[in-house]
């Protein structure tokens, strides 16, 4: 099985990584396109990909292809490539917003998968969401599985409206995680602590709490109650953030990016 992924910044390169180290695919090489010269010459160097700056040259090879370049690209992609693809070939996209039939009508093929992968990919911790048309067959979905399970986690969605909804929980996640992580940081520089001993206090925090999440069937209602007691200084910091409404905040902000990955697939 030949894997050509489409696009070499951060995603692209991250699901070529982890599918190039992963035994699923016997260490063959990954295939790479990206349209800028120097970063194929760069990744060429690198004994586990063969990169190419030219989509005829790699394009018809390939028995799956990743789309991993910006929503906003997608357009002048399809043009380019639509004359080197074939019906057999699987489609996978990492594109937000990018709907499957939008994808099947750029490309004229039908065998597509769509996926939203997130940022810990890049460091085995990523978790996938994907639904596929139903042109793909059982076999094939579970060939696409193990490709997506070689940088964390992949789970199945019954359908695009998943897809979208995990665009506002994991997808777009990540970056919550670190709007709340430094704000505890600058809150920790204000009270005095360096800027190291601020980064270990929350990032451990971060990590044991997950932790304890994880290795539990604990609820994380349950966790807080556990951790406050009342009239004590947790309980102050959780009713000042009731206070403040910050559940509700943060639901709304998760809409956000749900609604907005729903609109960029009716644009």
């Amino acid at each position: 099985m030949k894997v050509l992924v489409i696009g070499a910044g951060n995603m692209g390169l991250t699901y070529a990584e982890g599918m190039a180290d992963s035994p699923f695919l016997n260490r063959q090489k990954i295939m790479i396109y990206d349209i800028s010269e120097s970063i194929t010459e760069t990744l060429n160097k690198a004994p586990q990909f063969n990169a190419f700056h030219t989509l005829e040259d790699c394009a018809p090879k390939a028995d799956i292809i990743f789309l991993a370049v910006k929503p906003y690209h997608s357009d002048d992609l399809f043009v380019k490539l639509t004359k080197y693809v074939r019906e057999e070939q699987i489609i996978i996209s990492l594109m937000a917003g990018v709907t499957i039939s939008k994808i099947q009508e750029g490309l004229g093929i039908t065998k597509v998968v769509r996926a939203m992968p997130n940022l810990p990919a890049k460091v085995g911790k990523g978790v996938t969401s994907f639904t596929e048309a139903p042109q793909i067959s059982r076999i094939e979905l579970l060939m696409v599985r193990n490709l997506l399970d070689t940088t964390g986690e992949a789970i199945h969605v019954e359908n695009e409206n998943f897809i979208n909804a995990s665009t506002g929980i994991s997808g777009s996640g990540p970056a919550y995680v670190f709007y709340f992580m430094q704000s505890m940081l600058e809150a920790a520089l204000k009270m005095g602590f360096s800027d190291n001993d601020s980064k270990v206090l929350v990032s451990q925090t971060f990590e044991g709490a997950v932790t304890l999440f994880n290795d539990s069937n604990l609820s994380p209602e349950t966790w807080m109650k556990r951790v406050a007691s009342k009239g004590g200084t947790t309980r102050a910091a959780l009713d000042s953030m009731e206070d403040n409404n910050v559940k509700e905040l943060i639901k709304e902000a998760a809409y956000a990016a749900f609604n907005r990955a729903t609109e960029l697939g009716k644009e």
